[in-house]
């Protein structure tokens, strides 16, 4: 009995959907720190701190996505080993 995991992949329309929302959200808060009645420097640090804000978002995704496939990689060799010490044990060979 060895179940293959099935690998989930998205839908176009959840990516399209997920591309459209980040870019309305950056095109969003860009209008707004450019609207807001501020100095010059106050919108340049709120500017840069959305963009590291978002880097960060960006680099921590995918680090969980990496340490997530690392943990299925260890599981599918693990899987691959009980499975060939079940089909080499024979257990009536010593009757």
């Amino acid at each position: 009995m060895s179940e293959t995991p099935v690998k989930q992949q998205s839908t176009a329309a959840y990516f399209g959907q997920a591309v459209a929302s980040f870019a309305v959200a950056m095109v969003a808060t860009a209008i707004g720190i450019f609207q807001l009645e501020a100095d010059a420097w106050v919108r340049a640090f709120l500017a840069i701190a959305v963009l590291y804000l978002v880097t960060s978002a960006f680099t921590l995704a995918k680090v969980i996505r990496d340490k997530q496939e690392a943990g299925q990689i260890v599981s599918r060799v693990d899987q691959a080993r009980l499975e060939k010490l079940l089909a080499e044990h024979d257990p009536l060979a010593k009757l």
